[in-house]
């Protein structure tokens, strides 16, 4: 028998509500918060498609003292900076911004409780970077093969 990833869940710590954290990955990632949940609950999730795992924001007494040991890597389904742009406007911080020249790369980004997350590029993004890579790999070869 196996387990399979039920919740992925962020500790709220005061001054910061799970239900104001759950609005703010509601618009990041397009999912509504649980309508059963409401301003001061305790435990608070976004509603997923069956079979996802739900993002669950629960209230402890402990503030965060360390960098996460885990954390959400988010594929847009716009070109990167356009999703940097946006998850800016929602509210998010750049903690370190990791975008390279050449398409490749991702910007970190703290949620409003400071739970880190990555931005990185569009699977189309991705895909012409590969392309790109693979054509600079034939044309050394083919250097090399005539050289």
């Amino acid at each position: 028998m196996t387990s399979i990833v039920r919740h992925i869940t962020f500790d709220c710590a005061d001054p910061h509500e799970p239900y104001d954290l759950a609005r703010f990955w509601s618009q990041v990632l397009g999912q509504p918060v649980d309508p059963i949940d409401e301003p001061g609950d305790d435990e608070v999730a976004l509603e997923v498609p069956a079979g996802q795992p739900t993002l669950l924001f629960v209230r402890v007494p402990e503030k965060k003292s360390l960098k996460n040991r885990v954390h959400l890597d988010l594929e847009p389904d716009r070109p990167r900076d356009e999703e940097v742009e946006r998850v800016s406007a929602l509210g998010a911080t750049n903690v370190d911004d990791r975008r390279k020249p050449n398409g490749r790369g991702w910007v970190v980004f703290a949620d409003p409780a400071g739970n880190e997350f990555c931005i990185e590029g569009s699977a189309a993004e991705r895909a012409a970077a590969e392309r790109e890579y693979e054509a600079a790999k034939a044309a050394e070869n083919e250097g090399a093969a005539q050289g």
